[in-house]
């Protein structure tokens, strides 16, 4: 479902060692477990030929098109329209600190309005499929933000 989505073997120049297959495999596992790179299983490919790979791909814009591929054929499955006609869009906000970490719990208490924080927008369609995901810092301090 996704092989066309990957850079095809070269006819000319050193064969590849490694199939695409346990490349991607190797990335997903990074990716979900959320562990370094240099602590990926031997049973994987070399570390820096996945992280390698990984670059390519996540530069090529590839895994935005694989997302876009697996959302659409699922909305298939279920019965609906490949392109959504409707968005939910959701935001969280969290406090962060951002290297202040030797403030004390008063003087954070006292800070706590001039701490920047951190904001997570999400797009999803009525399948719940995530569509986009941005990541920005806010400030509670903003006059646009107090009259909310």
């Amino acid at each position: 479902m996704i092989a066309h989505l990957l850079a095809a073997a070269r006819t000319t120049g050193r064969p590849r060692e490694w199939p695409m297959r346990e490349i991607v495999n190797a990335i997903f596992y990074v990716l979900r477990g959320g562990i370094a790179w240099r602590l990926l299983p031997k049973d994987f490919p070399p570390w820096p030929t996945v992280y390698r790979w990984f670059a390519k791909l996540r530069d090529e814009t590839v895994f935005e098109r694989m997302n876009h591929a697996l959302v659409m054929a699922d909305r298939q499955r279920m019965g609906r329209e490949a392109s959504p006609s409707a968005a939910i869009i959701d935001s969280q906000t969290v406090k962060t600190v951002d290297g202040r970490c030797e403030l004390t719990r008063l003087e954070r208490r006292k800070r706590g309005r001039l701490l920047p924080e951190r904001c997570r927008i999400c797009a999803r369609d009525s399948c719940r499929a995530a569509r986009h995901l941005i990541a920005a810092i806010a400030r509670t301090g903003d006059p646009a933000r107090q009259r909310w």
